[in-house]
């Protein structure tokens, strides 16, 4: 399936969010569509193929003007989901070594699973956030609200530092019946905070999925010769040579991202890290299987 997957370089050439998403998850279910295994090793849980004797009430009539074959959707019982897609919007998410940025992958992420829930009948909402919740727009499932999460994710990655936890409460409180709380971040973060915060939501019973949305450059630091480092959330500046710093840096690196994901596997929270230059299909076929795992 690897070469029916979209460079993200080609996704993030299109302006429009909106297309973008659209090119991603349609990209997705066309992937889903040609392999016999579903593609990607995941089993795609909301449909399967209709056989005799199934209700043809259930049948998805729209895929089957697209593809010419009929499916069945599956769980029925689950639609109207109240789901929050929590995301990072700090200084460090404006970092990219390449042709764009953390942000722009990681919005590019939350429009793509919005429109993926949109067109399963959840109710979806958006929270930005940085060292303090800076945007609400409640769970909806109603006419505009696909086009009003869109727009605000526009907003460019303008805040300083970067506090999941505080986003992470904040959502908690607002998801009164069980729920879904997808956070993306780089998670560049004291990881208590983002602890606090996790737990807080599975001890409330929502399901959590986590991306951590990293740069290649962050993942290697592969630099040529010395650099003038500038810290993009508190403007503290260190010049230095990569070869020099490089293996304590990846050592510190690797012991946080360790960190995070014991926590999230401590609460039973669904992590997944995403390397920038990774295909964004990865990333809603790793969301699919966490449903599909928490619904066994």
């Amino acid at each position: 399936m690897s070469a029916d997957l979209m460079n993200p370089n080609v996704v993030m050439s299109i302006r429009s969010l909106e297309m973008r998403a659209k090119l991603v998850v349609d990209g997705f279910r066309t992937g889903l569509n040609k392999s016999p295994r579903h593609g990607f090793s995941v089993e795609f849980s909301e449909y399967r193929p209709y056989a005799q004797g199934d209700d043809p009430r259930f049948l998805d009539w729209k895929l089957f003007a697209r593809t010419d074959r009929s499916y069945i959707r599956l769980f029925e019982d689950e639609t109207n989901l109240r789901c929050y897609i929590v995301l990072d919007i700090s200084r460090s998410m404006s970092f990219g070594s390449g042709d764009y940025t953390k942000h722009d992958y990681a919005r590019t992420l939350a429009a793509s699973l919005a429109w993926l829930l949109n067109r399963q009948g959840d109710a979806v909402g958006l929270t930005l956030f940085d060292e303090h919740v800076r945007t609400i727009i409640p769970a909806r499932y109603r006419p505009g609200q696909l086009r009003r999460l869109f727009v605000t994710l526009e907003e460019p990655a303008s805040g300083l530092s970067t506090n999941p936890g505080v986003a992470l409460e904040d959502v908690a409180q607002r998801l009164r019946k069980r729920g879904l709380v997808i956070l993306i971040s780089d998670m560049l973060a004291p990881v208590p905070q983002i602890g606090d915060g996790l737990r807080l939501l599975r001890g409330c019973l929502h399901d959590v999925v986590v991306f951590q949305v990293l740069d290649p450059a962050e993942k290697t630091l592969n630099f040529d010769g010395p650099k003038l480092f500038e810290d993009l959330e508190n403007g503290q500046k260190i010049f230095s040579d990569p070869d020099t710093i490089r293996n304590e840096y990846l050592s510190r690196l690797d012991a946080h991202n360790r960190a995070v994901q014991a926590e999230c596997e401590a609460v039973g929270a669904a992590w997944r890290q995403l390397i920038t230059n990774e295909p964004l299909e990865l990333a809603l076929a790793e969301f699919l299987q966490a449903r599909r795992q928490r619904r066994r």
